[in-house]
């Protein structure tokens, strides 16, 4: 009797200290994770969030940042309408991107495609193919000036040698500042993505690849009926980011051409930063502001519902 009344109260003196222990090490874990999770939230919306969101307000206003705001309701939208600087800005960021975008996506893939095998030295490719996107965007532009320079460029010896009489003036030409910029951004950013289709590629199951042979398919149907799909959630990802990467451009091209020659080069990232850091016209500045974040999120979105109509 004094065997069978001790097992069942030893048994419920145990839990409430055990429950007790759990919920104490579940705190402290928590604890734990958000110390972690709380300076870099903190930096976030302080410098990020709280300015995005203030931009929603001051797009309304005129504001030089010394005095009150002014209340101007649409009149900075307005004003959008009939700036030729915005209307150019607007045109070279479409462009950027359009010829951004396609490029640097099927270089990428290309590459990941090539170092995907099983090559003598690999391992350097790759990580020769990834060096210049880590390299400093200052160090970039003034090596590909050099190189694009029209009289003394290699770049155009080289166009030179192959028969063409007229090469091109890359950057100091108004035709061809744009693409010298844009084939500076693909390589530049080539080796980053890469990286991610290349882990896209891990994935896909080898088994697919030898059906596929089974059933007589060539490399072209292959690649077209078993790595593309497979890697349609990468290639989403990949698409995202390049598009929101190409819309904010603003770094290569402040040090690469400024702008110009001319307006040549001129894209919303840095007309923002004119009006606002540089003429102290926040307002304005919001308001274009507001403009690029509608179109990224508007091209967003239909890559979003196409990607979804493709997994449908």
């Amino acid at each position: 009797m004094a065997t069978a009344t001790a097992t069942p109260a030893g048994t419920r003196s145990k839990k409430p200290a055990g429950t007790y222990s759990n919920k104490r090490q579940v705190r402290r874990n928590t604890l734990i994770g958000w110390s972690f999770l709380l300076p870099n939230f903190l930096g976030f919306a302080l410098l990020t969030l709280v300015p995005v969101v203030a931009t929603f307000g001051i797009a309304f206003t005129e504001w030089d940042s010394y005095s009150t705001p002014e209340f101007l309701g649409l009149d900075n939208f307005e004003r959008l309408l009939t700036d030729n600087n915005f209307r150019t800005a607007l045109l070279n960021t479409l462009y950027y991107a359009a010829g951004h975008i396609p490029i640097t996506l099927a270089v990428s893939l290309g590459l990941a495609l090539l170092l995907n095998r099983k090559l003598r030295g690999v391992n350097f490719f790759r990580t020769a193919a990834f060096f210049p996107y880590i390299t400093s965007i200052v160090a970039v532009a003034v090596v590909w000036n050099m190189l694009f320079n029209p009289s003394q460029g290699p770049v155009n010896q080289l166009l030179t040698g192959l028969g063409i009489d007229n090469p091109p003036g890359w950057t100091s030409s108004p035709q061809w500042a744009m693409p010298a910029v844009i084939i500076t951004s693909v390589w530049r950013d080539m080796g980053y993505y890469m990286i991610l289709f290349l882990a896209g590629l891990q994935t896909v199951p080898p088994e697919l690849y030898e059906a596929a042979k089974m059933d007589g398919a060539n490399a072209w149907q292959r690649f077209r009926n078993v790595t593309l799909p497979s890697l349609r959630p990468t290639t989403f990802f990949v698409l995202m980011m390049l598009t929101i990467g190409s819309f904010k451009v603003f770094d290569l091209i402040v040090v690469m051409t400024d702008g110009g020659p001319g307006r040549s080069t001129l894209v919303l990232s840095q007309l923002i930063y004119r009006e606002g850091i540089v003429n102290g016209r926040f307002g304005y500045s919001s308001a274009i502001s507001l403009v690029l974040f509608v179109l990224v999120l508007g091209v967003s979105i239909l890559q979003y519902r196409r990607n979804q109509k493709l997994e449908a």
